[in-house]
């Protein structure tokens, strides 16, 4: 399909916008704001060489990361609530993405980070095959909350080379009462087969860096050791060497969960310990656990829409 097919196909998409498992039917073409809180018009928060990644994908020049604003989840503990939200950022053209993404490969990223960016599947497709006829051809790496439809996904396949989704609950319960979703674990499930579909044999390149593959992430909650176990267990039992586990412990509490009996504080390091250690016990070696404090408010970068608009 050709570049004037794929707005079409776009426009026809957004006039009943049903890309995120909520499914909202938001006729985001006219401007309405969907459950994702933006309308059709791509907004974007930053576009920077990102450190902070697994060692695989930022590697040592960086991760060429795209923020883009608004999300569908809306977990109440937010780690990038700034732009998830919907209202930072700058609205930008098609075009104006393909450049972003070529820039990026002029700064020598190690790939394309294209994070939180389902709400805009239809123009992030239309961007990549943009930039790829005139010369993007480094990694392409999909960031994601792991709520996601296979029907969205699809779209994404040729691509995308590397999948990088939360599972963050296998609770419907706690998926309720945290992102307002007790259908995530399932959708969550569904999805992550589907990247594994698609990239089902982690590859990397002689320095270590991934050029294909599924990482899976799983953010450590205080007072849910037992959930991470399930969680890992879970991704473990079904994928074993097809995908690499990502254990984090980055959690940062912010405003909204002051009240929560357990949101309130970081993680310990022993609930972090419990979870490597379990991890260790039932066997993974393909995975990835952070050391030191890494929750800081520095380890979250500035949405000050570096690298967004055009020089």
């Amino acid at each position: 399909m050709g570049i004037e097919g794929m707005q079409t196909r776009a426009e026809e998409i957004f006039k009943e916008c049903t890309l995120c498992p909520r499914e909202c039917r938001a006729d985001r073409a006219a401007g309405k704001v969907g459950r994702c809180h933006v309308g059709a018009v791509v907004r974007v928060a930053r576009a920077a060489l990102h450190m902070w990644e697994e060692p695989c994908i930022s590697g040592t020049e960086g991760s060429g990361a795209v923020f883009f604003s608004g999300c569908s989840l809306g977990c109440i503990y937010c780690q990038n609530r700034e732009i998830s939200g919907g209202k930072s950022g700058l609205d930008i053209s098609v075009t104006r993405l393909a450049e972003i993404f070529l820039e990026l490969q002029a700064q020598k990223a190690n790939n394309i980070n294209l994070v939180t960016a389902g709400h805009y599947v239809p123009q992030v497709v239309q961007a990549l095959t943009m930039a790829k006829d005139s010369g993007l051809g480094i990694p392409i790496v999909y960031n994601s909350s792991g709520y996601e439809k296979v029907e969205t996904l699809r779209m994404l396949e040729g691509l995308v080379d590397i999948y990088l989704p939360d599972f963050k609950y296998i609770s419907s319960k706690l998926a309720e009462q945290y992102s307002g979703a007790s259908d995530y674990p399932e959708i969550a499930k569904a999805g992550i087969q589907e990247m594994v579909r698609q990239q089902p044999e982690p590859r990397f390149d002689e320095r270590g860096r991934m050029t294909k593959g599924v990482v899976v992430r799983h953010l450590l909650l205080p007072g849910h050791v037992r959930e991470a176990k399930s969680v890992v267990e879970y991704l473990y039992t079904m994928y074993r060497k097809q995908i690499y586990i990502s254990m984090m412990n980055q959690y940062t509490p912010g405003a909204g969960v002051e009240n929560d009996p357990l949101l309130y504080r970081r993680v310990t390091k022993r609930e972090y310990e419990r979870l490597l250690d379990f991890a260790g016990e039932i066997g993974i070696t393909q995975g990835f656990y952070q050391e030191g404090d890494t929750a800081e408010e520095s380890f979250i970068p500035a949405f000050d829409c570096q690298g967004v608009a055009k020089r």
